[in-house]
């Protein structure tokens, strides 16, 4: 039995944390806070109930996995999923509507046919089947096993860019979310509606790469689901579950570093100099220089996330007077006005004048404290603290009435039904889960020669792996799950350990 010590009580380090004690391992868990779930968060007032991180969940086979793995109750008798739908409904900035049903790829195409005009439909088809290819070329390498030693072939984009020919210029071929809108979709609502996609996890249109064109094929082709009670509600089975399996759980530990010894990872030590012991380590959180040791964290070549800063997530918690209307959707995201303005502002450390906005209307009753309430929620990507300063009064203020503002286009009498209000910015993300800047952390994705990559879950200190969003592969709830699957295997198996078959 060995002594494991996991930093960091999110989903993904749980996750490790679950699958490890199962296996016989003797596991602690080390918080900062005073709760689990990391950006996992849950805000109540008066009845209102808001989820702070995560709304939706598109990859439920992880979780699905990790609670057939670790125990007999299965994930459907821990949590009540829904499938929401619609999926999603989109306002673009011409006045255009369109609502995309649920894993349907056939009801997608009818309904942009409808919305958008004939042959709409079968170019957002086209473009998912090709999405298709770069899925099956990469969901291995990319997502269900660690990051190999020549992690340098994930820096070819397995995306098959249409290849179009020109009179009188050379062919041209996508490598780029935003060239994918441009010249494959053809449509600036279909681009706009591509770009959300990539905007939503924090990444920019203009230079992520094709690949993150399995973001919306997974979300089209696995489905959106909804927990009901909140999304924290996962959390909370996962924590259950490490707890059903004698996971301890220490709350209100800061670990301030990595205890090395004979030239491996040996314990953490707390504030106040207190070192706990332990024959592995694994670090659940974004590492930064006061927990590695050096720079031995990182894996071959020292893989990073991409260069510049990571943008964060700036949320309006509304709880309204008047009941939520029968033919309300779950999720509407409403496009901007200038969708290149507001990649230039984002990504370039301004406040951006005209956001995408995505409304979150839950159809829940634990939600609100009864049918004569709703609670609503709206979230806008924005650059992070540091940059901006997110702290400073009017400008909360002011960037929350301008998504207010726009959301009124998605909810009815939006702006009159406010009981109460509270905004939550990257400053609050910082000051709750540690991420720098309150930055949140995008998915791992192939191409653009590696610059999209992780650190590898396997580091160059013998007895520390990465687990989480900040570690390969990457951000969001089925991506951290990932991550804590393949530390459990590389703990268990050892350093071989190449992935489930």
């Amino acid at each position: 039995m060995a002594r494991i010590a996991v930093i960091g009580a999110g989903t993904g380090a749980m996750a490790a944390a679950a699958r490890l004690a199962v296996a016989g391992d003797e596991v602690t868990v080390y918080e900062r806070s005073q709760s689990y779930g990391g950006s996992v968060g849950r805000h109540e007032r008066d009845g209102f109930v808001f989820d702070t991180g995560p709304g939706l969940l598109h990859l439920p086979a992880v979780q699905r996995d990790l609670f057939v793995k670790t125990g007999k109750e299965s994930l459907e008798q821990c949590v009540t999923l829904t499938q929401v739908d619609p999926a999603s409904r989109h306002l673009f900035a011409d006045g255009t509507a369109v609502s995309l049903p649920n894993a349907s790829r056939a009801g997608v195409a009818s309904a942009l046919d409808a919305a958008l005009g004939a042959g709409a439909g079968e170019r957002w088809t086209a473009f998912l089947e090709r999405a298709r290819d770069a899925w099956d070329r990469s969901r291995r390498p990319l997502l269900e096993e660690p990051l190999r030693a020549d992690h340098q072939v994930l820096g070819r984009d397995p995306y098959p860019a249409a290849r179009q020919r020109r009179l009188l210029r050379g062919a041209r071929q996508a490598a780029t979310v935003a060239q994918i809108g441009a010249w494959e979709l053809a449509d600036p609502r279909l681009a706009a509606l591509l770009d959300g996609y990539a905007l939503a996890y924090g990444l920019d249109p203009r230079t992520a790469p094709a690949s993150a064109a399995l973001l919306p094929y997974m979300e089209q082709s696995f489905g959106s689901w909804y927990v009901m009670g909140g999304m924290r509600e996962l959390a909370r089975a996962v924590y259950e579950r490490c707890v059903a399996r004698k996971v301890e759980f220490v709350f209100g530990a800061e670990v301030v570093r990595v205890v090395e010894k004979d030239g491996r990872a040996a314990g953490v030590e707390l504030t106040g100099g207190e070192v706990a012991e332990a024959d592995r380590v694994v670090l659940g959180v974004r590492p930064h220089a006061g927990l590695a040791p050096g720079q031995q964290v990182w894996g071959a070549d020292d893989v990073t996330v991409r260069s510049g800063a990571v943008p964060g997530r700036f949320t309006v918690l509304l709880s309204l007077r008047g009941g939520r209307e029968a033919d309300a959707v779950h999720r509407t995201v409403v496009h901007s006005a200038d969708g290149a303005a507001e990649q230039e502002a984002v990504f370039g450390g301004r406040v951006a004048a005209h956001p995408t906005v995505t409304v979150l209307r839950p159809d829940d009753p634990a939600t609100r404290p009864d049918e004569e309430h709703e609670a609503v929620t709206l979230t806008a990507t924005v650059a992070p603290r540091g940059p901006v300063d997110w702290t400073d009064p009017a400008l909360r203020q002011r960037f929350a009435d301008a998504l207010v503002e726009r959301a009124g286009a998605a909810v009815p009498g939006l702006r009159e039904r406010i009981l109460h209000t509270e905004v939550r910015t990257p400053a609050e993300t910082e000051a709750e889960t540690g991420a720098e800047g309150g930055a949140v952390p995008p998915p791992a994705l192939a191409g653009a020669q590696g610059a999209y990559l992780h650190p590898g879950n396997l580091t160059r200190l013998p007895g520390l792996y990465l687990a989480g969003g900040w570690s390969h592969p990457g951000g969001g709830l089925a991506h951290a799950g990932m991550s804590g699957t393949l530390v459990a295997g590389l703990v268990v198996e050892g350093d071989g350990f190449r992935g489930s078959q």
